[in-house]
C-alpha cells in the first residue's frame, strides 16, 4: 500500500462511500480499512486534507434517518487529518471538524436535519474521543476551550470523556503558557460565548509544538526543568480558579472507571507539579481514597503521586499503610505471576527504598525491614523471574542488616542469601541439566554482585562457589565469559584469577579441554606464566583438530597481549612444528615473529582489534601491518562480470552456462553460489586457476539440483587473488535461473513409436495431475520459427508449420507435455498436461512470453 497504488486505493475508497451500489456493512468496513491504514492511504497533507474534506461532504449529505456510517465517517476525518498532518489554521477541512465536532459534544443544536434523537448520545461520546485524540496529537489545540470544557463539566456533571479531556487540554495549557512565560490569560473563565461565531483559537496550539506525552508522565528532574512550569506566573484569580478546576475533576473521578482515575491523576499531577502557588493537598481526599484500592492501576497513579510530592503529600503513616499494603499483598499465594512481579516491582521502587550513597550504590531501605519482607524471601522454588526480583529485595535487606549481624542474629538475610546462591549454582552443576537453571544462577549472582558490590563478605563466598561450580562442569564456560564481561571490578579480578587457577590446575587431556582453552584465553594475564604455559604445553598434544588448535592460540593471543614473554617464544616456535594443520601452523609462526620483532605497545596495536591503528614512526610496523594484510582477506570492488550464457537441453540434470568477464588479471578464482530459498540442493563452487582481460574464455557450468521445478535467485560471492599477492573477496550481482533454464528432453524413443511414447506420456499425467489451456500468441515468423528457436530439443512429434507434440522433463521428477495444433496467423491454441500442479502457472507465464522473448 506504500506508494501511488495505497494513494489510489484511498481515492476509490473515497468514491466507493458516495457509491449507492454498496451497503452500509460495506461501507463501514471501507471505513475501519482507513483507520488502520492512514498513513498509507493519506501519506502527505494535501491528500490527507482532500480525503478529510470528502469524508465531511458524505457526512453531512447522509440522510437524516439513523445510520451507522455518522460515527466511523467522524473517526475517519479526524484520523486523516491527524496522520497526515493536515491539522493547521490553514486547513479548510480543520475548520469544518473542529466546530463540528466541539458542537456534538457539548451537545448544542446543530440542527434536526443532522442526525435523529437516536444517534446523538453515541455521536457526543464519539466526539469527545476525536476531540481528545486531536488535543493529544497537537497540544494547545482546545487551550481556547477550557472555560467552556468547565462549564460543560459543571451542567453535565462527571462524564468520563469530558473529564479527560478537560484535564489533558489544562495540562497542555499550563506548559505552553510557562514556556512562552505568560499567565493563563483567563483561559478558564472563558465561557461559550468565546467560541461562537468567530474562527478557531490556534495561538496555544502554534506555540505547542513540542509532541508532549499525555498518558504516563515519568517525573524526572530533567523532565521538570524542561517543562519550566516553575517560571508560570499566575494572578491570585488565575490560582483560584486553577484549584477550582483541579478540585472539581478531583471530586467526581471516584465516578471514573479505574484505568480513566488513574490517567486523570496523571494528568493532573504532572501539571501541579512543579506550579508554584498550587499546594498537592488537593490530591489528599484522593489519597486518602484509594489508599485500600485493589486496583493496580489505581496503586499505580497513587506511587506516581508519591514519587512527585513526597512529604508534601504523604505523612509518615501514609508511608507505612501504603507499604505494609504493597508487603502483603505481593505476599498473598494467588496472585498471578504478573500482578506478583507488579508489587515487588513497586516494592523495589519506594521512593524511600530509593539509592541514597553518594557513588549511586543502593543503599538500606528506610521503611522496608526484614520483619516485614519476612514472606517475600526468594525460593528455589519460585518462577525465574519471581525469584530474581525476591532476591534484588533480598539484597537491599542484607545491606541493611549488616549491623544487626554483628549483635548476634542468628538465620541473618545474608546466611539466607550464601544458602540460596549455593542452591542455584547447585542445580547448575547438575551434568546435562536444563540451560534454564545455569542462566537463572548466572543472573542471581550478577544480581548480587551489583546490588552488594561494596560487601567483601558477600563476594567472598560468592566468588569460591563460582570456582567450584566451573570445576563441577566446564562446559558452563560461555556462561562465566559472559559475566565477567559485564561485573563490576569488585567481582571481576578475584573471579578471574580463580577461574585461572581452576584452569592450569587440570590436566589438559580432559574432555572439556576447548572449554578450558575458552575460559583461559579470557581470565589469562601476566600473571602465573609459568603455569599456564606449563598448561597449554600439555594441552597441545591433544589438540589434534582445528578448532582445539585455534582455541590454543587465541589463549597465546591473549598471552602476546598482556606482554608475557621468552617462555612463550618457546612454546611458538614448538607449535610452528607441532600443529599438523598449515593455518595453526601460520598462526603460530606470525605470533611469534611479531612477539620477537615488536615492543609492547607496538604488539599491542599489531593485535589490536582493527587495522585503523595509530600510525607509529617505525618502518618496521608498517611492514608488519602490510604482511598482516597479505595474510588476511579483503574485500574489495569485483573486477568480475558475469551473466547467464545460452542454455543447452542435455544431460542429466540441467546445466547454467555462465560467461565471465575479467577488468584485470585474477588468479585462483573461486565462485560460490548461494540459493535464496531452499528451492534447490546446495551448489558447489567453480575453480578457475587463471583470468586474463582479452583472452577468450570456455563457459564455465554450474550444475543445478532444484528441489522443486521453479525459477530461483543466486547469490554470487567471489575469492581470488590479485596480480600484488593479496587475497580478496567480493559480492557479484546475482543471477537468475529461468524457468527455461531447467528444461530437460525425454531420452528418444524408438523410430515410429514417437506418437505412442508421447500418448503414453500424456494419459499418466491424470488423475495425479492437471490440465489447462490457453492461447499463445505468435509473432509474424510463426510457429515454426518459435518452436525452432524455444521448443526444437523438447518436440516429439511434429507436423510442421501448424502442429507439434512437445514433452519436457523438468527435475526433480515433474513433466510437462504440450500439444500445439491448428495454429493460425496471429496465435495457437495449447493443450498442456502436468502432473505437478506447481508448474502450471510458470508455465503459462512462459508459454505467453515467447512472442515477446522473439
Amino acid at each position: 500500500m506504500a506508494g501511488p497504488e495505497g494513494e489510489d486505493l484511498g481515492r476509490d475508497l473515497l468514491s466507493d462511500l458516495r457509491s449507492e451500489k454498496l451497503s452500509e456493512p460495506m461501507k463501514v468496513a471501507l471505513l475501519a480499512l482507513s483507520l488502520e491504514y492512514p498513513d498509507q492511504l493519506w501519506p502527505d497533507a494535501p491528500v490527507a486534507e482532500a480525503a478529510a474534506t470528502s469524508l465531511l461532504d458524505t457526512l453531512v449529505l447522509l440522510p437524516p434517518r439513523p445510520s451507522a456510517l455518522r460515527r466511523p465517517l467522524l473517526l475517519a476525518a479526524t484520523t486523516a487529518l491527524a496522520a497526515g498532518g493536515a491539522l493547521n489554521p490553514a486547513s479548510g477541512a480543520s475548520g469544518r471538524l473542529l466546530p463540528l465536532l466541539l458542537g456534538l459534544a457539548s451537545g448544542r443544536n446543530l440542527g434536526r436535519s443532522f442526525c435523529p434523537a437516536s444517534e446523538q448520545r453515541p455521536l457526543q461520546a464519539t466526539a469527545w474521543e476525536c476531540l481528545r485524540e486531536l488535543e493529544s496529537c497537537r497540544p494547545g489545540l482546545l487551550g481556547g476551550c477550557l472555560g467552556l470544557l468547565r462549564a460543560l463539566l459543571g451542567r453535565e456533571g462527571p462524564a468520563q470523556p469530558l473529564s479527560l479531556l478537560l484535564a489533558l487540554a489544562l495540562r497542555n495549557a499550563l506548559v505552553i503558557q510557562a514556556r512562552a512565560g505568560a499567565g493563563l490569560q483567563g483561559l478558564l473563565t472563558a465561557g461559550e460565548s468565546s467560541m461562537e461565531g468567530g474562527p478557531w483559537n490556534w495561538m496555544l496550539a502554534e506555540e505547542g509544538e513540542v509532541h508532549l506525552q499525555p498518558q504516563a508522565p515519568s517525573w524526572p528532574a530533567a523532565e521538570e526543568d524542561e517543562c519550566g512550569l516553575a517560571a508560570l506566573e499566575l494572578s491570585p484569580e488565575e490560582a483560584r480558579e486553577l484549584r477550582a478546576t483541579v478540585a472539581q475533576l478531583l471530586d467526581a473521578s471516584y465516578l471514573l472507571t479505574p484505568v480513566a482515575q488513574a490517567q486523570l491523576l496523571w494528568l493532573l499531577g504532572w501539571a501541579l507539579r512543579g506550579l508554584r502557588g498550587q499546594p498537592p493537598v488537593l490530591f489528599k481526599p484522593q489519597l486518602v481514597r484509594l489508599l485500600g484500592t485493589a486496583q493496580l492501576t489505581l496503586l499505580h497513579a497513587m506511587l506516581a503521586l508519591k514519587a512527585a510530592f513526597g512529604e508534601a503529600l504523604f505523612t509518615a503513616q501514609d508511608e507505612a499503610l501504603l507499604l505494609r499494603r504493597l508487603t502483603l499483598a505481593a505476599q498473598h499465594p494467588a496472585l498471578p505471576l504478573p500482578t506478583h512481579l507488579f508489587y515487588l516491582h513497586c516494592l523495589l521502587n519506594f521512593p524511600e527504598n530509593w539509592p541514597l550513597g553518594p557513588t549511586g550504590e543502593e543503599a538500606a531501605p528506610l521503611l522496608l525491614g526484614s520483619q516485614l519482607c519476612r514472606g517475600l524471601l526468594p525460593s528455589l522454588l519460585h518462577e525465574p523471574m519471581a525469584l530474581l526480583a525476591r532476591l534484588h529485595l533480598l539484597c537491599l535487606l542484607c545491606v541493611e542488616d549488616e549491623e544487626k549481624e554483628g549483635k548476634g542474629q542468628d538465620r541473618s538475610p545474608r546466611h539466607y542469601l550464601e544458602e540460596l546462591l549455593a542452591g542455584l549454582r547447585q542445580r547448575a552443576a547438575l551434568d546435562g541439566g536444563p540451560r534454564a537453571l545455569a542462566t537463572l544462577c548466572f543472573q542471581a549472582s550478577y544480581l548480587v554482585a551489583h546490588c552488594l558490590a561494596g560487601q567483601p563478605v558477600v563476594l567472598i563466598p560468592l566468588t569460591q562457589g563460582l570456582a567450584q561450580l566451573y570445576q563441577t562442569r566446564p562446559a558452563l564456560a560461555p556462561h562465566f565469559v559472559d559475566l565477567l564481561d559485564h561485573v563490576g571490578p569488585e567481582l571481576q579480578e578475584p573471579l578471574r584469577v580463580a577461574l585461572r587457577q581452576e584452569v592450569v590446575s587440570r590436566p589438559g587431556r580432559e574432555e572439556a579441554l576447548r572449554w578450558h582453552l575458552q575460559m583461559l584465553a579470557r581470565v589469562a594475564d601476566g600473571d602465573a606464566q609459568s603455569a599456564t604455559l606449563s598448561f597449554l604445553r600439555a594441552a597441545a598434544a591433544h589438540c589434534t583438530d582445528w578448532g582445539l588448535q585455534q582455541a590454543l592460540l587465541r589463549v597465546c593471543r591473549a598471552l602476546l597481549r598482556a606482554g608475557v614473554g621468552g617462555g612463550l617464544a618457546d612454546l611458538l616456535q614448538e607449535l610452528a612444528r607441532q600443529l599438523e594443520d598449515p593455518d595453526g601452523q601460520d598462526r603460530a609462526r606470525l605470533y611469534y615473529i611479531l612477539l620477537a620483532h615488536l615492543a609492547g605497545p607496538k604488539l599491542g596495536v599489531a593485535l589490536g582489534p582493527s587495522l585503523a591503528a595509530p600510525a607509529l614512526a617505525s618502518s618496521l610496523v608498517a611492514e608488519n601491518q602490510g604482511f598482516a594484510a597479505a595474510l588476511m582477506v579483503q574485500e574489495a570492488p569485483a573486477p568480475i562480470r558475469l551473466s547467464v550464457g545460452p542454455r543447452r537441453a542435455e544431460g542429466a540434470v540441467p546445466v547454467l552456462r555462465l560467461q565471465v568477464e575479467v577488468l584485470e588479471p585474477v588468479y585462483s578464482l573461486e565462485l560460490r553460489f548461494r540459493v535464496e530459498g531452499q528451492l534447490y540442493a546446495p551448489l558447489g563452487a567453480i575453480h578457475v586457476p587463471c583470468l586474463c582481460p582479452g583472452r577468450p574464455t570456455r563457459p564455465l557450468l554450474l550444475p543445478l539440483q532444484p528441489r522443486r521445478p521453479a525459477p530461483a535467485r543466486l547469490a554470487v560471492r567471489a575469492l581470488y587473488s590479485t596480480p600484488s599477492g593479496l587475497t580478496c573477496h567480493a559480492h557479484l550481482p546475482p543471477l537468475l535461473v529461468a524457468f527455461a533454464d531447467l528444461f530437460l528432453p525425454f531420452p528418444q524413443p524408438p523410430e515410429g513409436a514417437q506418437l505412442d511414447f508421447f500418448e503414453e506420456l500424456w494419459d499418466s499425467c491424470l488423475p495425479k495431475g492437471t490440465e489447462s489451456r490457453l492461447w499463445c500468441p505468435l509473432g509474424p515468423e510463426g510457429l515454426e520459427a518459435l518452436v525452432s528457436r524455444h521448443l526444437e530439443p523438447f518436440v516429439v512429434v511434429a507436423q510442421p508449420p501448424v502442429s507439434y507434440l512437445v514433452a519436457i522433463r523438468l527435475p526433480p521428477d515433474s513433466r510437462l507435455l504440450l500439444r500445439l495444433e491448428a495454429a493460425q496467423a496471429d496465435g495457437v491454441p495449447v493443450a498442456l498436461r502436468t502432473d505437478d500442479w506447481a508448474v502450471l502457472p510458470l508455465a503459462g507465464d512462459y508459454l505467453r512470453g515467447l512472442s515477446a522473448a522473439g
